[in-house]
């Protein structure tokens, strides 16, 4: 077997170049004397979809960007596979996703440290959000003002954002200025990871593409890792996929994997460390029992509502042709007009029980129909306008899994999500199902309402309602925990992202979170890989000092 990439040899070897091993990387190599090596299994992220804002909707499905994973049967879906999109790119899952920025509530990551992981409340997190943000609020105690990544507010005339607003108050919930300051949760402006240019923020474009001209970091798309490379207990490396056969590239200080909730503990397990019995049964050779590798999977799961439009008032008329074309080329020369947004009316975080401690729905608000497409008068007509509500259950009891199909690296892992497994999910869903509802049937919404459109109006019972989202739910694409910290004897890691039981190896990605946050993953996955690369730096930033009512 082929030793060495070229002849260099590295301090540090970052397995995936997604959100958390971009930073992690970059930050890195900051140090001139660290010899940094970063390792992709997808391509390069060039693409126009992978840049214009809007066009995500494009990128998103497409297999040149998307490992298209599926899971397995899902045991309480009646047997439905669901696809599980990932990005196939430098950036990872940040360069397809839909750009959303949200951090969670503070009392998740208040969880987290109750739940073992010291050194990961609210208090020692938020000052690497700061350090990784550029808001466009500028900077203050919630904030980051020059961070490498831009955060800016969805803003459109075309979202409906103030009729949406007003409503909040007449159906009974509060607004905020700030869903990461002093008020958390209700109905707010979206706000989304795109530049003053009106490009696409991913940990790619943020911070690996900055830090590339560094002589000292050395990135590579289009490689495979086999396994881990292990002296005793000791990781030295990883063996890697050339067009010559299987080649060992040497790490002399740590191995950091970044590849994700679902090919981390993949990775690990193909390595010898995850369930004993569960590897010996593919017939890989043990090196740490740890029973926790590939559980504690967790998810949004997420349901649908539509609701026909009493005017053509929706985001579909700017897909007309000619209108996408001028906006194109609108965006191409100053960075601004539709195709620089996500298309979002309004963020909306709040609690479907008053005995809640934290909100538990997010809806998804959005001015257009779920399968719209572009059209032009006659040559191809306009679909019918229609209001599509994104219901999202942020914080699931149920729990899934990631298992081997087999002992061959270039064989997908096997996924199970588990969603609606445990019963306190599907009441949640219920009351989340119900709320929204509730909220687009009040005015002045309900104004621009013209009656529900999918499932109908007619579907009412516990029963109906559990039927339908059985058959029809999704996932919100925010898989974490699977290599989780914090779990006690089932914790793959510790406090300091070093893989129990092993030495010289770490994870810095999602699949290091006790449990899922509460809103999109993207920024806390921007978290973890600033703090991993103190960790490894033996450094940390200070504690962030907090208002009484923002701390508890």
């Amino acid at each position: 077997m082929a030793e060495g990439a070229g002849g260099a040899s590295y301090d540090y070897i970052v397995v995936g170049a997604g959100s958390s091993g971009s930073v992690v990387a970059a930050r890195l190599s900051e140090d001139p004397a660290n010899r940094v090596l970063v390792l992709e299994a997808g391509g390069r992220d060039e693409h126009l979809y992978l840049k214009m804002p809007l066009a995500f909707l494009k990128a998103m499905p497409d297999p040149r960007f998307n490992w298209t994973y599926m899971t397995e049967e899902e045991p309480h879906l009646g047997g439905r596979r669901m696809p599980l999109p990932r990005g196939k790119v430098v950036g990872g899952s940040g360069s397809i996703n839909g750009m959303f920025a949200m951090r969670g509530h503070p009392a998740d990551y208040d969880q987290w440290a109750q739940m073992g992981a010291q050194g990961w409340s609210y208090a020692d997190v938020l000052p690497y959000f700061r350090k990784s943000e550029s808001s466009w609020r500028g900077e203050g105690t919630y904030h980051g003002g020059d961070g490498p990544v831009a955060v800016r507010p969805i803003d459109s005339p075309h979202l409906l954002h103030e009729q949406m607003m007003r409503t909040a108050e007449a159906a009974g919930f509060s607004t905020t200025d700030d869903l990461a300051g002093a008020h958390p949760e209700g109905f707010a402006r979206g706000e989304q990871t795109v530049d003053a240019r009106g490009r696409r923020v991913s940990g790619a474009t943020a911070y690996l593409k900055p830090a590339m001209a560094r002589r000292n970091l050395d990135v590579r798309s289009g490689v495979l890792v086999r396994r881990l490379v292990f002296d005793g207990k000791r990781c030295i490396g990883v063996e890697i996929e050339t067009p010559g056969g299987p080649q060992v590239v040497r790490a002399a200080r740590e191995v950091i994997l970044s590849g994700g909730s679902y090919n981390s503990p993949h990775l690990l397990m193909l390595s010898g460390i995850g369930p004993a019995e569960h590897l010996k049964s593919h017939g890989i050779e043990v090196l740490h029992d740890s029973p926790g590798v590939g559980r504690n999977l967790q998810e949004h799961p997420c349901a649908m509502l539509e609701f026909n439009a009493a005017r053509p008032v929706t985001f579909l008329n700017q897909l007309r042709w000619d209108r996408i074309a001028l906006n194109s080329l609108r965006w191409a020369l100053t960075g601004k007009g539709p195709m620089a947004t996500q298309v979002n009316s309004c963020n909306v975080v709040i609690r479907t029980a008053e005995h809640l401690d934290r909100p538990d729905l997010q809806i998804m608000v959005n001015p257009i129909r779920f399968d719209a497409e572009p059209w032009f008068p006659v040559i191809k007509p306009v679909q019918e306008h229609v209001f599509w509500a994104g219901i999202v259950q942020l914080h699931p009891e149920s729990r899934g899994w990631v298992e081997l199909k087999s002992a061959d690296p270039h064989e997908t892992a096997a996924v199970t999500l588990n969603i609606l497994a445990e019963q306190a999910d599907r009441e949640q869903m219920r009351r989340a199902f119900r709320a929204t509802r509730r909220i687009y049937n009040t005015r002045p919404m309900a104004d621009v309402i013209a009656g529900e459109r999918t499932p109908g109006a007619q579907l009412q019972s516990d029963e109906e309602i559990d039927a339908f989202i059985q058959a029809s739910c999704y996932v919100a694409q925010h898989p974490t925990s699977t290599c989780a910290m914090g779990m006690g004897e089932r914790s793959v890691v510790d406090s300091e992202l070093r893989v129990i039981g092993v030495e010289g190896l770490r994870v810095a990605d999602c699949s290091v979170m006790p449990t899922v946050p509460g809103g999109n993953t993207n920024l806390p996955a921007f978290m973890v890989g600033e703090k991993a690369a103190d960790l490894i730096r033996g450094q940390s930033l200070p504690r962030a000092e907090l208002p009484e009512r923002a701390a508890a």
